[in-house]
């Protein structure tokens, strides 16, 4: 069950290609990597080094595996972080050569622009590029609440109003949308697994960082392809993909550490129970 990968790398840290691949392989998928950036470290710190991968070199890496193969035995495609606006017509590129080698293959988009505190942290061409080439041509897509009301051009500020843009999504292609950091009325992080016809929900406590970890959502993304993959149903996956964050969250949170304690926290990946409990929104037939 190979996934092929194209997100950031950083050298410290946990974020990227470091946090979903670490979650995939954990989780036995055999992941094959392509980093979209190289750099020393996440941008949040303030300084660092390293270089974009240019678009050309990005697709021969992409054409080279796919020259290997082995793309007929690929499960799914997972993309995250573009380091340029070019880079968003190379995912859409490998999708379709995926797609041409294994029509069952899932490819699923994390669309990385932004968050709620921030806003948009990658450029305006990136975004837009997001949302013209990567995110339409994906089966499942994992924004947070924040890049689901960009891509949609709605304010998401709780359950119903995740559900409504999530729905608009899925008009313009994608089967499936997970919306991860919804902010609720009790203080706590919603979760919200989305079709055409039918929606989960998980609520989990908030926690609380002096400096919030990043990484989070690299992390869920891997860990929802990781179960899709295996063959979990929507429910399923959003299930055990939220409660091990939320483990993985608490394990950094105690160790006082800024980066994701994914290595101290890695059997929670594999085992996570389920304290918080997936609830249907809307029951209907089964898909």
């Amino acid at each position: 069950m190979p996934v092929l990968c194209l997100n950031s790398h950083v050298v410290y840290g946990y974020v990227g290609n470091d946090a979903g691949s670490f979650c995939l392989r954990r989780l036995g998928v055999e992941t094959w990597q392509v980093d979209t950036v190289a750099l020393s470290n996440h941008p949040g710190y303030g300084d660092l080094t390293g270089r974009v991968v240019p678009a050309a070199e990005l697709r021969a890496l992409v054409d080279g595996v796919a020259a290997r193969g082995v793309l007929e035995q690929t499960d799914a495609l997972l993309s995250g972080y573009l380091g340029a606006a070019e880079q968003a017509a190379v995912v859409a590129h490998a999708g379709r050569t995926l797609r041409a080698a294994n029509p069952q293959a899932l490819v699923i988009a994390d669309p990385v622009m932004g968050d709620a505190e921030p806003g948009l942290y990658v450029g305006q061409d990136i975004a837009e590029a997001l949302a013209r080439e990567v995110v339409p041509n994906a089966d499942v897509v994992t924004p947070n609440a924040f890049e689901l009301g960009w891509l949609t051009g709605r304010a998401v500020a709780g359950w119903e109003d995740a559900l409504s843009a999530a729905r608009a999504l899925i008009q313009t292609g994608p089967g499936l949308v997970i919306v991860t950091s919804i902010p609720t009325s009790d203080d706590s992080l919603g979760l919200l697994a989305v079709t055409a016809e039918r929606a989960w929900a998980l609520g989990v406590p908030r926690l609380d960082f002096p400096v919030a970890p990043n990484g989070a959502g690299d992390a869920l993304a891997g860990l929802i392809t990781a179960h899709l993959v295996r063959g979990s149903s929507y429910a399923q996956a959003l299930g055990a993909a939220g409660n091990a964050i939320h483990r993985v969250l608490e394990a950094t949170r105690d160790a006082g550490r800024r980066e994701l304690a994914l290595p101290l926290a890695q059997d929670m990946l594999v085992a996570p129970g389920t304290r918080f409990a997936v609830r249907e929104l809307e029951p209907r037939a089964e898909v």
